[in-house]
């Protein structure tokens, strides 16, 4: 209720280009958000899901939010593509890969994948949480190409 004792306007519906409130029902669950599988296919990856945060619902915005998760022992493809990303991790700690230099990453890091690098986002099999992550992305952008593993990498701290 207002200070005038009115009854408040209905909220805004999620769909629709206008502002809005995304909630976060903890557990990195968000209110009306579906769980969406990864990729259509399974050959190139393991133990991830995906939520489209913002950028599927009517928004007119040029880039899109989603939220990946990991599983301890996942990992998501290794590809390249023409278009730039950025990863921010808000749980857990995971491997970021790019072509061969895998580092160590955790909450806060700011993770920046640069056109055409071959990347990979891996949680360590013994992990004891989840490895999740924001995906600021292009809304138009091109499809990923998958990149041959093998050959020796380097950890960097």
């Amino acid at each position: 209720m207002s200070a005038t004792g009115d009854q408040p306007p209905p909220r805004p519906p999620l769909m629709g280009n206008h502002s809005k409130v995304i909630r976060h029902e903890g557990d990195f669950n968000w209110h009306d958000i579906p769980l969406e599988p990864y990729k259509e296919t399974t050959e190139s990856w393991k133990g991830i899901t995906r939520r489209e945060l913002s950028g599927k619902r009517g928004e007119s915005q040029c880039f899109h939010v989603r939220y990946f998760e990991i599983a301890p022992g996942g990992y998501s493809s290794l590809e390249q593509h023409e278009h730039e990303h950025v990863v921010v991790p808000i749980r857990g700690q995971g491997e970021a890969q790019f072509g061969r230099y895998i580092y160590q990453v955790g909450f806060g890091d700011v993770i920046y994948v640069a056109p055409n690098d071959a990347h990979q986002f891996r949680n360590p099999e013994g992990a004891d949480e989840p490895f999740g992550f924001l995906c600021l992305v292009n809304a138009e952008r091109d499809a990923p190409q998958p990149v041959e593993g093998g050959g020796v990498c380097y950890i960097c701290e």
